[in-house]
């Protein structure tokens, strides 16, 4: 059975051109995560980019690691996927609620973004006297 699918009918929008115009794609960079025992170790793969082209940001149970090149390619530059080259890096991972974010740490060397996320002690367990108070 073969199904039809009519083209969409584009419609008149008010928006003005700079708003509709798609924004530059940023690729996910290639990574690597380490369970330590007192830590988390995160390593990135950002090759071309600076520390100051770097932002880390959290938000809730997620990493939020932005990587921007600090120079671009040539123009003149004849490479096979040359649009794939000058794009940025752009990495978003759920790593979970048990790790202490504002004390990460971070570094980079040659391309290689290593992050390291200490993890949250537990806390201790109620007691059972506490236990039925609450009840």
């Amino acid at each position: 059975m073969n199904t039809i699918l009519t083209p969409l009918k584009t419609s008149r929008s008010t928006r003005s051109p700079e708003a509709t115009a798609p924004a530059v794609a940023a690729r996910k960079p290639h990574y690597d995560c380490q369970e330590q025992d007192d830590a988390l170790k995160v390593i990135v793969y950002v090759p071309g980019v600076d520390a100051s082209g770097v932002e880390i940001t959290t938000r809730g149970p997620d990493l939020l690691v932005s990587a921007r090149k600090s120079h671009f390619v040539r123009v003149n530059f004849g490479a096979l996927n040359l649009e794939g080259v000058q794009r940025d890096y752009l990495l978003s991972l759920r790593l979970g609620r048990n790790l202490d974010y504002p004390a990460l740490s971070a570094e980079i060397h040659d391309g290689i973004l290593t992050l390291t996320i200490p993890k949250k002690q537990p806390a201790a367990f109620p007691t059972p006297e506490a236990l039925s108070r609450v009840a």
